[in-house]
């Protein structure tokens, strides 16, 4: 919800698994709505199965990836990674904020194996300017720093 203020003419859909944090999720932007006419209205948030249904939800490029999956366990893959790549576009960020650090990892290797993908160039990822705001805008970035974990 953070994001809705700094990039107002962006939009963001959150795609949440779990019932009761979609639900908490849009009682709070509904809240934010009623107190404040006017703003909140580029953010919305979905309960829906973001491995299964995403390439329904978007034109390509219009994506951010909030994954909150199982690392090994989880049912998505290397071919699910190249299904998002309909989505992204050409020269797409996916950017990735977890407070599990083996989630992390599988997320690092598992782009890392596919051709599509690759890591930006220090100097890009020092110029980007929602990279440093995601540990503290997203609950996932909290949680680590609670923890004493970097996001």
């Amino acid at each position: 919800v953070a994001l809705s203020e700094l990039f107002p003419r962006s939009l963001a859909l959150g795609l949440e698994l779990r019932g009761k944090v979609a639900a908490f999720t849009r009682a709070r932007i509904r809240a934010l709505r009623a107190a404040q006419p006017g703003r909140f209205g580029n953010v919305a948030c979905v309960r829906g199965n973001a491995m299964k249904h995403l390439p329904h939800f978007f034109l390509r490029g219009q994506w951010f990836l909030g994954c909150r999956a199982c690392c090994t366990r989880c049912f998505w893959g290397i071919t699910v990674v190249l299904g998002y790549t309909l989505v992204f576009g050409v020269q797409g960020l996916v950017y990735t904020v977890t407070d599990v650090p083996e989630l992390h990892q599988w997320m690092l290797q598992h782009f890392g194996e596919h051709p599509l993908f690759e890591p930006l160039p220090p100097a890009q990822l020092a110029a980007d300017p929602l990279l440093p705001l995601l540990p503290a805008v997203t609950e996932e970035g909290q949680r680590a720093r609670r923890a004493g974990r970097p996001p």
